[in-house]
């Protein structure tokens, strides 16, 4: 079994102390020696070594990486030291993060959270979210960044999508409880401080990611996955299929393998079609109903305009009768 730990190491004596620790030599010991160097101060330096220590005779070992920081303490103004360590520390507390959304990309659309944003004052929440987006363009990791074209989008499309980009890790609060404020039960958590709403867009992003997920933006992470990430993974299937893979596809040839794009292209225009085809008879039937309730109305019409047309003869007439008689 091997587990794997990292230790940062900046104390003084922090080299015999981890040598000991790993029961062997990890860590070269500072040179004195050079005398004609020891006023140059080179600042601090990040040094990560790993080793593997067994830790009981029935084989459990560990993965141990030792992050070592020559050069701390050394220089009168530590502050740069300070910044370079927690900078490392930053940097490699998000590698799982990372490294999860980079496997995730090629298979769904990967959307950034920040979760529980409500732990976070607001400007350590805009710095978080300020770190994942230059994490996530840093490693260029594909996420679904509501794309938009100026040129081709409608204004309302190109100004939604910009604001939701903008909102890019969505600052997420949940909650199952209710609470009541100014006499209306809303979702929140409740705290000593105050509370949280969890569908208030001063205090999460809830809504937002809500509604993109579910309504607006619905069809278009649908088709994503549908036309590209589903197509480039099957791509990548059938070619180790080609390249030998297990299983019966392994036997496909190329020219097979071709025929079999050609089918799966038909079979998705024949899809298309078959939509076209049922919206074309929904028009047609809207249109249908449409006319018959115009036809119906026009009736409607027509037979008020006659009632009224003899209820005005008939007035006529009594009048004139009327008149005779006089």
């Amino acid at each position: 079994m091997l587990a794997e730990n990292r230790i940062l190491t900046f104390t003084s004596g922090r080299t015999t102390f981890v040598n000991t620790l790993c029961g062997k030599k990890v860590l070269a010991g500072k040179n004195a020696d050079d005398a004609e160097n020891a006023h140059i101060e080179e600042g601090v330096r990040i040094r990560p070594v790993t080793v593997e220590l067994e830790l009981d005779e029935e084989g459990t070992r560990i993965s141990l990486t030792i992050v070592d920081t020559p050069g701390f303490g050394d220089q009168i103004d530590n502050e740069a030291s300070f910044g370079e360590i927690v900078g490392y520390l930053e940097r490699h507390l998000r590698e799982l993060d990372i490294e999860l959304m980079r496997r995730l990309s090629p298979r769904v659309n990967v959307i950034p959270v920040i979760g529980k944003a409500d732990s976070l004052t607001p400007s350590e929440l805009a710095e978080s979210k300020k770190l994942v987006m230059e994490d996530i363009e840093h490693y260029r990791i594909p996420v679904y960044n509501f794309p938009y074209d100026i040129e081709e989008d409608d204004e309302d499309t190109v100004e939604e999508n910009a604001e939701l980009r903008g909102l890019m890790p969505f600052a997420i609060v949940g909650s199952e409880e209710t609470v009541e404020i100014a006499g209306r039960k809303v979702r929140a958590r409740q705290y000593p401080w105050g509370v949280v709403e969890v569908d208030n867009p001063r205090h999460s992003d809830f809504l937002a990611i809500r509604s993109a997920l579910l309504h607006s933006h619905l069809a278009d992470l649908k088709e994503i996955t549908h036309d590209f990430l589903y197509e480039n993974y099957r791509t990548e299937k059938l070619s180790k299929s080609v390249e030998g893979g297990t299983g019966t596809e392994s036997t496909m040839n190329p020219e097979d393998l071709a025929s079999q794009s050609v089918r799966l292209k038909e079979e998705q225009l024949r899809r298309e079609e078959e939509k076209l085809r049922e919206i074309e008879v929904k028009v047609q039937r809207e249109i249908n109903e449409k006319r018959q309730e115009l036809l119906a109305r026009e009736s409607q019409l027509k037979e008020i305009e006659a009632r009224m047309q003899r209820e005005q003869s008939s007035h006529l007439e009594s009048t004139n009768g009327g008149i005779e008689k006089e």
